[in-house]
């Protein structure tokens, strides 16, 4: 690996950025570089990729692909071996591979070696576990469990892969986790809520895996050429990468031909801006989300008919909620899968919070964000179809725990730690796991949903802002977010600047509203004879007093207590660079209490 990292640091001696290049030049680059393949049915291999045949310059290191003697596309992977290329998506940074190793159980090596490299890393649809029980069982839901394993079988054990979303009381209690973070590769063919026996197969049969490439500055910049229905191209002399241009063999022959192209352009312009002015306001935002839905990956969940969404929610008889953006009705799909379905019934923004919703959490999966399994999209109708979370939000259970011992229950401190730590997981996936950071700005306990076993979900990506994985500064024209929740930054540059460290100080007062069990946003809960939760907590913890805020508890459960306090109040420093990363906070909640230091004081006293 050291040497596949020293042929990138050289092949990226200085700093890229999309090139501002001439006509001619990108010409050069696709007559020296064509796109290729090893068969007519293979996949077509292009920059960041090249064949061995083609010019160094063709390709990114670590990216070179050959052709076999059978006119199989080849992948040398620094840890898995020769792999079978079998196909490649550019516009997402997609590679599906098979190893040539014989082996009698390909499983086994993904579950004993780590495949990430500085250029790959596995990737798909959901990360798997592998459980061994002590009996075999036929699964009641090949959705989410896939087994037993051949290959992995002894006299005593069965082995068998469960989905990370799936509750584990799908399983006997006699199974016990081997193996986390098997990723399964998305199905090759668009397939919404496909059966885990059947999209695992490759996977324990072949060993099939599918890599997500990344290579500092060339693959976003590759990634937006894609999306935008063009190759991606590289200058060996100024070191940039570029997009292929639409209409590259044109040439610019004068300086006077330039500035007529320009005026023309420029008229083409106002006219088609004149026109997209008199057409009507709903078909304009029902362009815009068509556009973006022709520029969807193979990847995306299953589009529905308005007609389909009416039969799945069976007339929506059976609703769930009423919010600013319409309504969630209760529905089934017709394998039987329950779904609820969000009706965007007053969508803002012009189509942005359905292209959000579908742009953030239609790609990325992971075990604390709610998974998208489809939409509808008619005209001015449209639909976002999610997997249902029987336990509803966890609003329900942080308001209702002074009046509801039932809620009081199901918030022990040792659940609170636990849903603390999931939130904290899928936020720090959001801004670190997906090939671009996700800032979700609308963190809240009504965003948090749990699912069977109340493991917390993720969701509502309506205001979600996508950004590079580098980049830690954000640029917004307004607040963001609910009143109680939203960062200082957000309403004051003064604060600091607006970056992902927003969504910290969101999860802190999620957190501090779960332990007291009162709203930061509650009007009722802020007359004068109340006091401020964050800063009453805080005289708690400096002062070492004990943290008994519903009931009365043991001596583990106020150390539980005492550390979500100290995590909360690391989270809402109002300067932004007191605050710790996602991946810091999730360390903090799984470390010891006596680990933890004290935060300062993260506020402006209210007492004067």
């Amino acid at each position: 690996m050291v040497t596949e990292t020293n042929e990138i640091l050289n092949f990226l001696v200085l700093n890229y950025g999309v090139m501002k290049a001439t006509a001619s030049s990108d010409e050069n680059f696709f007559q020296n570089c064509p796109a290729s393949n090893c068969n007519e049915g293979g996949p077509e291999i292009w920059f960041p990729f090249r064949l061995e045949t083609s010019p160094p310059s063709c390709g990114v290191p670590g990216m070179m692909l050959s052709c076999s003697k059978q006119a199989d596309t080849i992948l040398v992977h620094p840890k898995f071996g020769l792999c079978k290329v079998i196909a490649i998506e550019y516009r997402y940074g997609f590679i599906y591979v098979i190893p040539l190793a014989a082996s009698k159980c390909p499983l086994q090596k993904i579950i004993s070696t780590n495949l990430s490299t500085d250029v790959y890393r596995p990737y798909g649809s959901d990360s798997a576990t592998l459980v061994s029980c002590s009996t075999e069982f036929r699964p009641s839901n090949q959705y989410y469990v896939a087994g037993p394993i051949s290959c992995l079988r002894n006299t005593s054990q069965f082995s068998y892969l469960v989905t990370s979303f799936a509750s584990m009381d799908v399983l006997p209690l006699d199974c016990m986790v081997i193996s986390n973070d098997i990723w399964i590769p998305y199905p090759l063919k668009n397939e919404s809520m496909v059966r885990l026996n059947e999209t695992a197969k490759g996977t324990i049969a072949f060993g099939e895996t599918m890599f997500m490439w990344s290579v500092p500055n060339i693959t976003n910049v590759c990634q937006e050429c894609e999306i935008g229905g063009r190759h991606c191209g590289f200058h060996s002399e100024t070191r940039q990468a570029f997009c292929k241009k639409h209409s590259s063999h044109v040439k610019v022959i004068a300086a006077t031909s330039s500035v007529a192209a320009i005026l023309v352009l420029s008229v083409i312009v106002a006219a088609a801006l004149y026109l997209a002015l008199k057409s009507k306001y709903d078909e304009e935002i029902h362009l815009k989300v068509e556009m973006f839905l022709n520029t969807y990956t193979t990847s995306k969940p299953k589009r529905y008919t308005f007609s389909e969404v009416k039969k799945i929610t069976r007339r929506f008889n059976n609703k769930l909620g009423q919010g600013g953006f319409g309504s969630v009705y209760k529905g089934d799909l017709s394998n039987g899968v329950p779904v609820a379905v969000k009706v965007l019934e007053n969508s803002k923004g012009e189509g942005e919070e359905f292209i959000n919703e579908v742009a953030t959490i239609g790609t990325i999966h992971h075990a604390n964000v709610v998974r998208l399994l489809g939409f509808c999209s008619e005209g001015s109708r449209r639909a976002l179809i999610y997997e249902f979370m029987p336990n509803a939000s966890l609003e329900k259970y942080i308001f209702s725990q002074a009046s509801d011992t039932c809620c009081q229950e199901k918030l022990r401190p040792d659940r609170m730690l636990e849903i603390a730590t999931g939130i904290a997981k899928g936020i720090e996936y959001l801004h670190q796991g997906c090939n671009q950071r996700i800032l979700h700005f609308d963190i809240k306990p009504s965003n948090i949903l749990l699912d069977y076993s109340f493991k917390p979900k993720i969701s509502d990506f309506g205001l979600a802002k996508l950004c590079a994985r580098d980049q830690s500064i954000v640029t917004l024209t307004a607040a963001r977010g609910t009143m109680g929740y939203i960062a200082p930054e957000l309403y004051s540059r003064n604060f600091g600047t607006v970056s992902y460290k927003s969504d910290v100080y969101s999860f802190g007062m999620v957190v501090l509203e779960m332990m007291s069990g009162q709203s930061s946003s509650d009007p009722q809960a802020k007359n004068e004879n109340d006091v401020y939760i964050p800063e009453w907590i805080y005289e708690k913890i400096i002062t070492g007093q004990e943290l008994e805020l519903i009931r009365e508890m043991t001596q583990g459960e106020k150390d539980i207590m005492r550390k979500l306090a100290i995590v909360a109040l690391w989270c809402i420093q109002w300067n932004p660079v007191n605050r710790p990363s996602m991946t810091k906070v999730v360390n903090m909640l799984t470390d010891s209490l006596q680990s933890l230091k004290i935060p300062p004081k993260p506020f402006v006293s209210s007492f004067g």
